[in-house]
């Protein structure tokens, strides 16, 4: 009997110790407790409990996402000075040409015609380029010998003269008693018109002004996005709506929320669709007849893509009959537009030319200036 309770008690320690063995080669592994350096809750202390120290793991920290860096743009006076030399490599081909034959010995018909085809090569128009032929010929005989700058002289004064430097280019962005200053920008696809859009914004901002920006062309997403990016970049709001949504609509809250946050200026982005569609011009005078229920419209900007030559001449002719354009802002006059068509379209519409693109950065856009213009085209004296 002792036998077996001897053999009894020898089975069940030896189940206990192979039940051991397994339970810690098995048992559950917990989480390892944190290296010495880890950073606990409450700055690192030990919580005591019992007698036993306790360590609690701090929770991760979220990254923060941080919000885009505003530019501060730079003022936009005297800009197109600075990018008088891009203008005069774009541009120098014009006003060598004629440099160059009104400085011949002899200047007989056959030259006076190859002067006037030039000129209408480079968009002047043929009315004003006859009316510059005529007074530099007469001017031409009266003085008899030429000198080179005195044939510079000449052509710098006819030039000026039909870009008419007295023509008011002062841009409307300031508004009588508290509303803010409204500007409309209209155009066609392709010219530039939301990017023109956009550094003009950066370029009041950098005078100092508050601006709202509206983006009305409701019917091209990328539109509404792409100035919601120009609006980031320099701290200025943005009123957008749905896409295909009323673009009246857009612009008439684009003007309330100017007018609820007391800013200077509030410019508003319109549609660009073909000019040829009459549906849609009449769509772009609801716009302002709409914008003017809130207030009035101070500005009406077209832009016009200056490569695009007397095409260009047809697009700003539909658009004078629609709205009342006050202002032109000429794109891309440092690439192959030819000068000319400052002069023509000023003819044309009876407004002037009032800003120009003169490159793709954020801050190539630059008020017009009549007599650097003219004096890039004509190189230095």
């Amino acid at each position: 009997m002792d036998g077996y309770l001897v053999i009894t008690i020898v089975v069940i320690l030896a189940a206990l110790l192979v039940a051991g063995g397994l339970f810690f080669m098995y048992r559950p592994k917990g989480k390892a407790l944190p290296p010495v350096d880890t950073p606990l809750v409450g700055g690192g202390a030990e919580e005591e409990s019992g007698g036993t120290a306790t360590a609690t793991l701090a929770p991760p920290v979220e990254e923060l996402v941080k919000p885009p860096e505003i530019e501060v743009p730079p003022p936009s006076a005297g800009r197109m000075v600075r990018l008088r030399a891009r203008l005069a490599r774009s541009q120098s081909t014009l006003g060598k040409g004629l440099l160059d034959l009104l400085s011949r010995d002899r200047l007989d018909d056959d030259v006076w015609d190859e002067i006037e085809e030039t000129l209408i090569t480079a968009d002047v128009g043929v009315a004003p380029t006859r009316a510059m032929v005529d007074e530099l010929r007469t001017k031409v005989k009266v003085l008899g010998t030429r000198s080179p700058a005195e044939v510079r002289g000449l052509l710098r004064e006819q030039l000026l003269a039909q870009i008419n430097p007295g023509l008011d280019r002062t841009l409307h962005t300031s508004a009588p008693g508290e509303r803010p200053a409204v500007l409309l920008v209209v155009g066609v696809n392709g010219t530039g018109k939301t990017t023109t859009t956009g550094k003009l914004a950066r370029a009041l901002i950098g005078d100092g002004k508050t601006v709202v920006l509206g983006a009305a062309d409701t019917f091209r997403a990328a539109a509404a996005d792409q100035l919601q990016t120009w609006g980031d970049r320099v701290g200025a709001a943005v009123v957008r709506g749905p896409e295909g949504g009323d673009p009246a609509s857009v612009a008439f809250d684009a003007v309330a929320r100017g007018m609820a946050d007391k800013v200077d200026v509030v410019i508003v982005d319109t549609a660009g669709r073909l000019h040829t569609k009459t549906g849609l011009m009449d769509e772009l005078g609801k716009v302002k007849r709409v914008i003017e229920k809130k207030a009035q419209v101070d500005e009406v900007l077209l832009v016009l893509d200056a490569t695009t030559g007397q095409n260009g001449m047809r697009q700003a002719q539909v658009f004078a009959e629609v709205v009342n354009i006050t202002g032109i802002a000429l794109t891309k006059l440092d690439g192959t537009a030819k000068g000319g068509i400052v002069i023509s379209v000023q003819r044309e519409l009876g407004v002037p030319v009032k800003l120009a693109g003169l490159g793709e950065g954020p801050d190539d856009l630059a008020p017009f200036d009549p007599e650097v213009f003219v004096d890039a085209l004509l190189g230095e004296a």
